[in-house]
C-alpha cells in the first residue's frame, strides 16, 4: 500500500468517522433537551456529557474493531484515539453555543454551526475520498436533519 493510502485508511478515515458521529449523534440529545427545557445551560450540559460519552464509546469501538494486522488499518489504539477526538470535536462544536444565555439565540447559533459542520464534512469527503461534494452534502445533511428533527420533536412533547 502507498503512504497516501495508509494515511487515508489509518488517520483520515478514523477522523471522519469520529467527526461525522460526533456531529450527528449529539444533535438529538442537545436539541431535545433545549426544546424541552428552553434552558441553554441545561442543553450545554447534555451536549457536553453526550460529546464525552460518545467520544469514549467511539474510541473503544474503533480501537477494538480489529487489530489492524489483517486489514492494514494500523495501530488500534491510535485509530481509537483519533476517532474519539474527532467524535468529541464533532459534538462540542455545536454544543458550545448553548453557553449563550438567551434560548433563541443559542438555538439559532447552534443550528448555524451545525450547517457549517455539515458543509465541512462534505468538503473533507470530497477532498480526501474523491466523492461528489453535492452528494456528500446531501447525504450528511439529510442524516443531520432527520436526527435534529427527531430530537426537536421529542423535546417538544414536554
Amino acid at each position: 500500500m502507498s503512504e497516501e493510502h495508509n494515511f487515508l485508511l489509518q488517520r483520515v478515515q478514523p477522523a471522519m468517522v469520529g467527526l461525522i458521529d460526533g456531529s450527528l449523534s449529539t444533535l438529538a440529545p442537545i436539541f431535545g433537551i433545549a426544546f424541552y427545557t428552553h434552558r441553554p445551560h441545561t442543553a450545554f450540559v447534555a451536549g457536553l456529557a453526550t460529546s464525552i460519552g460518545a467520544a469514549i464509546s467511539m474510541a473503544f469501538s474503533e480501537g477494538l474493531s480489529d487489530t489492524g494486522e489483517l486489514t492494514g488499518r494500523g495501530n488500534p489504539a491510535m485509530r481509537g484515539a483519533i476517532t474519539g477526538i474527532g467524535t468529541f470535536l464533532g459534538g462540542i462544536l455545536h454544543t458550545r453555543q448553548f453557553l449563550i444565555t438567551h434560548y433563541h439565540a443559542a438555538v439559532v447559533a447552534a443550528a448555524v454551526v451545525v450547517a457549517f459542520e455539515l458543509v465541512a464534512l462534505a468538503v473533507l469527503r470530497w477532498r480526501f475520498f474523491d466523492t461528489s461534494f453535492l452528494k456528500s452534502l446531501l447525504a450528511i445533511s439529510v442524516g443531520g436533519a432527520v436526527i435534529a428533527v427527531v430530537g426537536a420533536l421529542i423535546g417538544s412533547t414536554g
